[in-house]
């Protein structure tokens, strides 16, 4: 399936929320697991960046889990 920009972002920043509240984790906690920003994080989860790959890869490392499942997302 075919996604615009816009829709991807928003998939994707809905999932890694998802992901992180499942998890138990703070915006906070996940930003310093991953090596990352919060700031940066948040941008992520609110829908106002098309993040990296590699982003993507940290912050799926940092949560215990494959890259595949916040890309999953994209399937549908």
């Amino acid at each position: 399936m075919s996604h615009n920009k816009d829709t991807v972002v928003k998939l994707i920043g809905e999932r890694v929320r998802k992901l992180r509240i499942d998890k138990h984790l703070t915006l906070e906690n996940l930003a310093f697991k991953a090596d990352m920003d919060y700031t940066q994080l948040s941008r992520i989860e609110l829908e106002k960046i098309n993040t990296s790959l590699f982003q993507i890869h940290k912050i799926a490392i940092a949560l215990g889990i494959n890259s595949s499942e916040i890309l999953t997302v994209l399937d549908k």
